[in-house]
């Protein structure tokens, strides 16, 4: 099992680079950058995670922004979106970002991606949130053809194009795994017709029990990573059992002085469950 870490880049903590660098250095495999380009200040929607919003939610630089600086600042980390709200962006523009950070970073991205849980958010970016699931679905197919084909076209219901170049193509072949974030009731289906992997939350409901499901129902193997692991070494003896390929916990944004203390504790668990 493989030890992450996910951040928010915000712009008043420490630089993408600079926290992708100290990961690298310090032994972690991979680390994953959250994405939000704005919060509605009308707050309609309630956060998963509590009553108040953290402020980091809507001072995040642009995701691929910060994935280019984190690749350009190391040369082994894996480096990811946790998640990508592909249900507020145009698949060409993005499936363009991805194979050019891929392209850039040597093959190194993960493109963990997810439905998003800010209703309004969505609604300013002209998605109906009652058909996120299949805009999203959409989408992610139309990026793969992309990347897929040096003459690439799509029709669908939500995305429909004629024949398109999109150059450059992914680092990775055929492309960069696609990690299917979220907990909800169809997302194993989700995972199962068009993921190379899940991307669940630690706090999922009944995500062990769901892990065995996948993996029983797939004909193919399908990675499991999990974020917002607690630094728990009884969290991560847990999710070891379970057969989780890799486990991130979620760093607190700010300045170095925030964010080690969070780190160490986080490796003092990795250390206890491994011995080293």
């Amino acid at each position: 099992m493989d030890f992450g870490v996910g951040y928010f880049p915000t712009h008043d903590g420490l630089r993408p680079g600079e926290i992708a660098r100290r990961a690298e250095e310090r032994g972690h495999s991979a680390i994953f950058f959250a994405e939000h380009t704005h919060i509605p200040a009308g707050r309609e929607t309630a956060w998963p995670g509590g009553a108040q919003l953290p402020q980091k939610y809507w001072h995040t630089y642009d995701l691929f922004v910060a994935l280019t600086a984190a690749a350009e600042a190391t040369s082994r980390l894996r480096i990811g979106s946790g998640v990508c709200l592909v249900t507020e962006r145009d698949p060409i523009i993005t499936a363009k970002e991805v194979a050019s950070v891929d392209h850039l970073s040597g093959g190194r991205f993960e493109f963990g991606v997810g439905l998003g849980w800010n209703r309004e958010e969505m609604r300013n970016h002209g998605t109906d949130p009652r058909r996120r699931v299949p805009v999203m679905t959409e989408r992610i197919k139309a990026m793969r053809e992309i990347w897929l084909h040096d003459e690439a076209s799509f029709h669908g219901e939500h995305v429909d194009f004629e024949r398109i170049w999109s150059w450059p193509k992914p680092a990775q072949r055929p492309h960069p795994p696609v990690l299917i974030g979220g907990g909800g009731p169809t997302v194993l289906d989700r995972v199962l017709d068009h993921g190379d992997g899940w991307f669940p939350q630690w706090r999922d409901e009944n995500v062990f029990e769901r892990i065995g499901e996948l993996r029983a129902r797939a004909d193919r193997y399908l990675q499991v990573q999990m974020l917002s692991v607690p630094p728990d070494p009884k969290a991560l003896e847990q999710c070891e059992r379970a057969g989780v390929d890799r486990v991130s916990v979620w760093l607190p944004s700010g300045p170095w002085s925030v964010v080690e203390p969070a780190l160490e504790k986080w490796e003092a668990a990795i250390a206890e469950l491994t011995g080293r």
